[in-house]
């Protein structure tokens, strides 16, 4: 073969990158991995492996795991779901939601929340993105005199709510699934009026 000939070997054509798309598979990564470890234990290499990338892309996409953590709690809050909220079914919608099982990925969720709550390195970001993201829409929504106070009841009603379903890791059933709905109807209602 002569030297002036180049060989030419079949490649596969690169693979297209889609930011968007690892940053969501690191999150989801990251959430799974804060709730069942916590911040402290949880280890970015750790992360990267259960998206599929590389530990640099997090630090490049992130920053780091404080970042990542930051970012992590605002998706588990979605500040748009509120303006789906009907005035009128909201309560009766709760009532029948805290009656049922949740599904694994709500859990999952409100365990990566319940995580942050109780570590002294993260309570205080945590305390940011409820604030942000989570009350601030609520007092919106509700609107009306002492709104800031409504909501701060509605939200802990709310997360009690969601504690007590988890604790409990079964639906209502009969006439207590019955009973349940009624009282948490009537509450939710009255904070909302």
């Amino acid at each position: 073969m002569p030297m002036s000939e180049t060989v030419t070997l079949d490649r596969a054509p690169p693979r297209r990158r889609d930011a968007q798309a690892t940053s969501a598979a690191i999150l989801e990564a990251a959430k799974g991995q804060f709730a069942r470890l916590g911040y402290d234990r949880t280890v970015l290499r750790d992360i990267a492996g259960a998206a599929g990338v590389d530990v640099a892309l997090i630090k490049r996409y992130f920053g780091g795991k404080e970042g990542l953590f930051t970012e992590a709690l605002k998706a588990s809050f979605s500040p748009t779901r509120l303006q789906d909220w009907s005035r009128e079914t909201f309560a009766r919608e709760v009532a029948e939601m805290m009656a049922d099982h949740p599904d694994a990925g709500r859990t999952e969720s409100f365990q990566f929340l319940l995580r942050a709550a109780t570590s002294p390195a993260t309570a205080p970001l945590l305390n940011v993105a409820v604030q942000e993201r989570f009350l601030s829409p609520i007092r919106e929504w509700l609107g009306g005199a002492d709104a800031q106070a409504r909501a701060r009841v509605l939200a802990a009603a709310y997360i009690g709510f969601l504690v007590e379903r988890l604790i409990r890791g079964e639906p209502l059933k009969g006439r207590e699934r019955a009973a349940f709905v009624e009282r948490v109807t009537a509450l939710f209602e009255t904070l909302i009026a």
